[in-house]
């Protein structure tokens, strides 16, 4: 195991952590305790989502950096009188990751470990083999016998589950494996940039912020943003990777290693051009690497920042991740470092006076 420095850590803690949608406590207190040194105040909106302030000038505009604290899961709705479970997916799953696939009930007694199952391929017709299992026809086995036992062992429908996965540094040390890469790797930034600006100079007040509920429908984005009314914002999540066999250019153009992805369209939002002109600007004078990206579908927060009250002039920065809504992706630390060092310069040009131009150009 390589010796985790002091960065990886706090990413260990913050992937290991168990939350999807609506359960995001555990998650929560993990980026609380990291973000709180460098903020001034942090609060919880009535969503549950982690507002952290830090003040440069009081006077200045309103600056929120967002990631997502949930990860995509899954909830029990039923134990049948066997002990197997019946589940709901909360958020995107492809059922081809699931089977066979070790998973945590987080129930008011414990954890309880449990693995995804389906009827054996040996006693399908071949026709039937052919085809993926569907999600309705899965269950949990969590080694009870019965609908007694399995509550014995704390489990009661509406608990969330969740993958197994533990952080993993390969073999070249830069490429992290970790379950919920989507997206505790935003709340990490939010993090560091909130640290990078500790003692620095800035003519702003910048909210680090961490949503619920993201996963479902933008949700808690949605309430922090009432709650925040920022000048300026930026969505920060995983975005697709496509430098792995079988896929075009066309397709998706993100590749690990090459810097934060600046996205120019997605189904949620067309980003600010002034915002984003902007970003690319001071990225090309430092020389950070980035790469653009365009989503047909899906999209980030920045979805719903982008509509608050009067309009805020938005960008989605992502990085490049592959095996995304799966138990583990894969993603390159120096994207990472890079879209920390640029929102930490952008953020401290963004002063009132820049602010009124990127945004009434």
């Amino acid at each position: 195991m390589t010796k985790l420095d002091e960065t990886l850590t706090m990413l260990k803690d913050l992937t290991d952590a168990k939350g999807i949608p609506g359960n995001e406590r555990e998650v929560r207190e993990v980026m609380k305790k990291y973000i709180a040194p460098y903020a001034d105040e942090v609060m919880t909106d009535g969503l549950g989502s982690l507002i952290a302030k830090k003040v440069g000038n009081e006077k200045g505009p309103k600056i929120m950096v967002a990631g997502h604290l949930d990860e995509v899961g899954f909830m029990v709705t039923q134990i049948d009188d066997k002990g197997f479970i019946r589940f709901q997916p909360v958020g995107g799953w492809w059922s081809q990751v699931m089977l066979a696939q070790r998973v945590t009930i987080v129930t008011k007694k414990g954890d309880v470990t449990g693995i995804i199952g389906s009827k054996p391929p040996h006693i399908l017709p071949p026709e039937a083999r052919k085809k993926p299992v569907e999600i309705k026809d899965m269950f949990i086995d969590i080694g009870a016998s019965s609908r007694e036992e399995a509550m014995e062992f704390g489990v009661r429908p509406g608990d969330q589950i969740v993958p197994y996965f533990e952080l993993t540094v390969l073999k070249n040390e830069k490429m992290l494996l970790a379950k919920a890469w989507d997206n505790r790797i935003g709340c990490a930034i939010a993090i560091d940039v909130l640290k990078n600006l500790k003692d620095a100079e800035h003519p702003n007040i910048v909210y680090g912020v961490g949503t619920a509920q993201e996963e479902v429908g933008l949700r808690g984005a949605r309430t922090s943003s009432h709650v925040i009314e920022p000048d300026i914002a930026f969505g920060v999540d995983v975005g697709i990777a496509g430098d792995t066999p079988g896929v075009s250019e066309k397709e998706a153009q993100g590749k690990l290693g090459k810097g934060p992805q600046i996205i120019l369209y997605d189904a949620s939002m067309v980003s600010h051009k002034g915002l984003r002109d902007f970003v690319t600007n001071i990225a090309d004078e430092l020389n950070i690497p980035y790469q653009f990206d365009a989503l047909p579908g899906g999209g980030t927060d920045s979805g719903a920042i982008h509509l608050t009250a009067k309009g805020v002039p938005t960008l989605s920065i992502t990085i490049a991740t592959r095996y995304i809504h799966s138990h583990a992706a894969l993603l390159h630390r120096d994207d990472y470092e890079n879209t920390v060092k640029l929102l930490t310069e952008v953020i401290k040009r963004l002063d009132q006076e820049t602010v009124q131009k990127i945004t009434f150009d």
